[in-house]
């Protein structure tokens, strides 16, 4: 059995440039609203010069939208986390969040926070990967790593994988989460590569999910967002923490 399901969106909106290469923060929160997100994570939130100003405003988010920001900033201007940010439906709230730092070449980062939800408590963790597969499998790694066994079960990890293989790449993950690619959605307007992946922990279940592919999202960023449906399994009693 499952509880009632909250809705998450992943998005990589490219700093809210447009394949019409303007910049529309205003177009990219209503790709948001339509798709009756409560859980939103996004990746290249934030402008990379300077003080990395976010690309969405906060005022705007709040004008505009039924979402707060959750507390994951690692610079006052900023949205998020090396891009990556946190956007939740005002009825929910984060018990407690952190930053993650990962390994690479280039500076990467991932936000992990403790959502609850009418479905239960979730471990929500945002990523954007990097570009070549043995820094993200020492990423996945460095994740996992940093990870109780209770919130391994009850985590949803989703992002910008930059993963173009459907077979290999995301072994380490695999090994603890059900990944489910939604479907392709890079470059936006054609999409060819499923690169924005949803990961869910053994005590969460998919109830639905796809990619949203509107003409508003083809135009908004180089990546088309993806949804998913996500219920807590409701255990039963006496089962201690044996594999489901």
């Amino acid at each position: 059995m499952s509880a009632t399901p909250v809705r998450l969106l992943s998005y990589n909106i490219r700093k809210a440039r447009g394949a019409d290469f303007r910049r529309a923060p205003a177009r990219i929160l209503e790709v948001i609203n339509q798709s009756g997100a409560d859980i939103v994570l996004l990746q290249e939130a934030d402008l990379r010069l300077g003080d990395r100003p976010t690309a969405l405003p906060r005022d705007m988010i709040a004008a505009e939208t039924d979402l707060h920001v959750a507390p994951l900033a690692g610079m006052p201007e900023s949205l998020g986390w090396h891009g990556n940010a946190l956007l939740l439906r005002r009825e929910l709230y984060v018990s407690r969040s952190r930053r993650l730092h990962l390994p690479g070449l280039e500076p990467r980062g991932a936000i992990l926070s403790e959502v609850a939800t009418p479905s239960g408590l979730l471990t929500v963790i945002g990523v954007h990967l990097a570009l070549l597969r043995p820094w993200r499998r020492r990423q996945i790694a460095a994740i996992l790593g940093q990870l109780s066994e209770a919130q391994t079960r009850r985590s949803v990890i989703a992002g910008d994988f930059n993963e173009w293989s459907l077979q290999r790449g995301l072994e380490g993950l695999e090994a603890t989460h059900r990944v489910y690619r939604p479907g392709k959605t890079f470059p936006a307007r054609r999409p060819v590569a499923s690169l924005d992946r949803v990961a869910l922990g053994r005590d969460l279940s998919l109830v639905a999910g796809g990619v949203v592919s509107s003409s508003l999202a083809r135009t908004g960023s180089d990546h088309l967002p993806v949804w998913a449906d996500i219920a807590t399994k409701l255990r039963q009693p006496n089962t201690g923490d044996a594999p489901l």
